[in-house]
């Protein structure tokens, strides 16, 4: 991996995007052109490639700020600024392209994820190769140095994936007052107090999975108190308990998005929730599909839909259209984005969809 300043190449966007009903599109890429952007139209479910939004290498995860002004990017290198560490950066989105405001050191090498709080004010990253989260402040879209850093050393029985801690993912309670870090490595959910005026994290516990499953990443359902966390070994989903008192964890149900009697290597990957709260969206990547599930909206239990197709090889990330009309999915070594059609009433996904070409798609960010 390469380590490489954020710089942007800014793709210019026509006044006219939006009247034509169009939409931008931003795709983090694995490669030297860590951004790229596409528009998408809603009516025909089709994305037309827009050029290099910022090139800025081995871009893994992009969020945006609440208001959409701002982006943040994280980039899973093996040193940034001549330090073992990789890279966090932040960008000023107008009309549609990117301009760089910021870049900071993560706790370690590897950065694979960040999430950015509901305030606005509070950066994590989490870094897979290094074990180490960190946060930063926000102001104005710029990027503090790391505020707090934490490495982690736990690690699980799996000798090939789980030799050291790997920090994968970071998410915020509903309530906004917790914060939670997957730890890959070690079987663990960390669970933080979150102090969002000065963006310290104080430990409030741990959730800790089956050994060797390999928790990925948490989301929480819109009923504001399940939540899923999805684990990569043992390709399965934990249906969780949130507590409001504490921040705590406590497991309803676990669920196997294997069909059954298949064997061989399987990694869960990501989990897409619809606005609603009805249907939920698990991807399983090497044997690589796509699996529907109904979802009570006020316990958030699960009924299992179907498994379908997800266009490609690794999906990686995956995420609804803001019609829910369409999923469009980030086929990682296909270097394809799929697109397919959903129901908005059945929430059933087609089978079959359509692909456009992306240079190692990571994650899919609507405008």
């Amino acid at each position: 991996m390469k380590a490489v300043s954020a710089a942007t190449v800014a793709t210019a966007v026509a006044p006219s995007l939006a009247a034509e009903g169009r939409q931008r599109v931003f795709v983090a890429s694995g490669t030297e052109n860590g951004i790229l952007a596409y528009d998408w139209d809603s009516t025909s479910g089709t994305l037309t490639p827009a050029g290099v939004a910022a090139k800025i290498s081995t871009v893994d995860w992009i969020t945006f700020s609440p208001g959409r002004e701002y982006l943040f990017a994280a980039c899973e290198l093996d040193s940034f600024n001549g330090k073992p560490t990789g890279e966090v950066a932040s960008f000023h989105v107008n009309n549609g392209e990117l301009h760089p405001l910021s870049a900071q050191n993560s706790a370690a090498k590897g950065t694979c994820h960040v999430a950015l709080d509901p305030t606005g004010r509070v950066l994590l990253s989490a870094d897979y190769g290094g074990g180490s989260a960190a946060s930063f402040r926000v102001r104005d879209g710029k990027l503090s140095p790391a505020v707090w850093k934490e490495h982690y050393t736990v690690h699980g029985p799996n000798k090939e994936r789980q030799e050291s801690a790997h920090a994968h993912f970071c998410s915020y309670s509903p309530d906004h007052r917790f914060a939670y870090v997957n730890d890959l490595g070690g079987d663990m959910i960390h669970i933080y107090r979150l102090d969002a005026e000065t963006a310290q994290l104080t430990g409030a516990g741990a959730y800790h999975g089956l050994p060797g499953s390999g928790p990925r990443t948490l989301h929480f359902h819109p009923n504001g108190h399940t939540a899923y966390c999805i684990y990569e070994l043992a390709s399965t989903v934990e249906v969780l308990e949130w507590h409001k008192a504490d921040g705590s964890l406590t497991l309803k149900a676990r669920i196997d998005l294997l069909p059954k009697g298949f064997t061989g290597i399987s990694r869960a990957c990501d989990t897409v929730i619809t606005r609603d709260g009805r249907f939920v969206y698990f991807a399983n990547r090497d044997n690589d599909f796509l699996y529907s599930f109904k979802a009570d909206a006020k316990t958030g239990a699960l009924t299992p839909m179907k498994r379908s197709n997800c266009g490609g090889k690794i999906p990686r990330n995956f995420t609804l259209d803001p019609t829910e009309r369409w999923m469009l999915v980030a086929n990682q070594d296909s270097n394809l984005l799929s697109v397919f059609a959903r129901n908005p009433e059945t929430g059933e996904l087609a089978n079959e969809g359509k692909s456009f070409a992306a240079a190692t798609p990571m994650c899919i960010l609507f405008l």
